[in-house]
């Protein structure tokens, strides 16, 4: 059995697996892990891809999506959270007090204060004063794809935390969460609280998540295709190649568009990989924890 590790999208992950992972290792749940994780990025202001640092729509208003998963009979999800700050928590609920996967929008956060979640103000100063310094640009203006410099910030379009655990029982779990592609048209969800797209965990066949242009990965199923193809036998390096390839065969990519997978195999053999160069991911286990550069990067 593989030693305990956690798996995160992007460099901003780092600090917070390092904190995560002793109690990981001290036989801390994977589920447990992963929403710890979650909720430190969610409720970081300095990230502005995912919670109380995300940037708002088009309107002003920002919505919170996200997901945790276990096994394809257990999941849960809530998209167009407007009032708490911690949907990955939400997800949680969902997954583990109803017979649901999905929850939406108000009545989501209706459900939450059912269940005693405070509700708060999840749109940050700063989040407003980019959105005014947008508003005064053209709106027809077209965002840079994300790009990670490894110092913790991202640069261009932001995006999504997704959090892999493998436990000490050697089970597996995942988690997303993201505000969201920034300046959205209002009422847009994309992949990440939708199973099998930004996130799929199967015990016999191991565990993906993706980030990046949302539209993309729902489109092939992303998460669930990276999972699949490592259960017929594809590391998880070969089922990123094939399913960036697969995204690759069914759009014009443009320069904006970027899409990233991390996976592992339930033996914990993991890997990453992205469409084009800018993407890095963290890691943290018994060896320590750092930022590495996907295996695999298929476009210049």
């Amino acid at each position: 059995m593989a030693s305990p590790f956690l798996l995160s999208t992007w460099s901003f992950s780092e600090p917070i697996l390092e904190s995560e992972y002793p109690n990981l290792s001290a036989g801390c749940s994977a589920l447990d892990a992963v929403e710890a994780c979650v909720r430190n990025a969610e409720q970081d202001k300095s990230i502005d891809s995912v919670g109380f640092g995300g940037l708002p729509d088009r309107n002003g208003n920002c919505t919170f999506d996200a997901m945790v998963m276990t096994s394809p009979s257990s999941s849960g999800a809530v998209c167009g959270i407007e009032r708490h700050l911690h949907p990955v928590s939400i997800a949680r609920l969902v997954m583990e007090k109803t017979n649901h996967t999905l929850l939406a929008g108000t009545l989501a956060d209706d459900f939450a204060d059912s269940h005693g979640m405070e509700s708060a103000n999840i749109l940050a100063d700063t989040s407003e004063q980019k959105w005014e310094r947008w508003k005064k640009r053209s709106r027809d203006t077209k965002p840079l794809a994300p790009f990670d410099h490894g110092h913790g910030q991202l640069f261009g379009s932001h995006d999504t935390i997704g959090t892999i655990a493998l436990d000490s029982h050697g089970t597996l779990a995942g988690a997303c969460s993201t505000s969201g592609m920034a300046w959205k048209v209002p009422g847009r969800v994309g992949d990440s609280p939708i199973v099998g797209h930004g996130l799929y965990v199967d015990p016999k066949r191991g565990a993906a998540t993706g980030t990046g242009h949302g539209e993309l990965i729902s489109g092939v199923n992303g998460a669930f295709l990276v999972v699949d193809l490592m259960g017929r036998g594809a590391t998880p390096q070969e089922a990123i190649h094939e399913t960036l390839d697969r995204i690759v065969s069914c759009w014009d990519i443009k320069k904006e568009y970027q899409v990233a997978f991390i996976a592992t195999t339930p033996e914990g053999k993991f890997a990453g990989g992205a469409l084009r160069a800018g993407f890095k991911y963290a890691i943290c286990n018994s060896d320590g924890c750092i930022v590495k550069d996907p295996e695999l990067v298929m476009l210049d």
